[in-house]
């Protein structure tokens, strides 16, 4: 390979291993590992994380033979993580409203006595229309 080759299958690389690191932290997220950084809450939905594993799991039977060791090494990794982990979930019955779980606060709720009316952030809308993401 030459130097461009080369530099294309280094980028690669760390393409391949953001994006399964992107689907790593959603199927964490979905089983209520982590926050969601848009809604700020701890969601839980099993049956999304599940199908995030499955994305991961297809990428891993599609790309066999295709991967450097550690890439694929890192694939393993993350299945199996991922799956011990949806596992534990499973077998824990799903959470009460007002069992500890953090809640987010959403546009839905009134404003707080004294907060103004309009949305204010970013992308909002005061006039109630949707934006892009179908919020009003």
């Amino acid at each position: 390979m030459n130097g461009y080759e080369d530099d294309l299958s280094e980028r690669d690389g760390f393409l391949f291993q953001h994006l399964i690191a992107m689907f790593q932290t959603l199927a964490l997220q979905q089983m209520g590992k982590l926050m969601n950084p848009l809604t700020g809450a701890v969601e839980r939905d099993l049956h999304q994380a599940r199908i995030t594993i499955d994305m991961l799991e297809m990428i891993s039977t599609r790309t066999a033979g295709n991967l450097s060791d550690t890439e694929s090494r890192i694939l393993d990794n993350v299945l199996m993580e991922l799956r011990m982990n949806f596992v534990d979930e499973s077998s824990r019955p799903e959470p009460k409203d007002g069992d500890g779980a953090e809640e987010a606060t959403t546009a839905d709720e009134p404003p707080a006595e004294g907060e103004e009316t309009e949305s204010t952030d970013a992308g909002g809308d005061a006039d109630g229309e949707e934006d892009a993401t179908g919020r009003t």
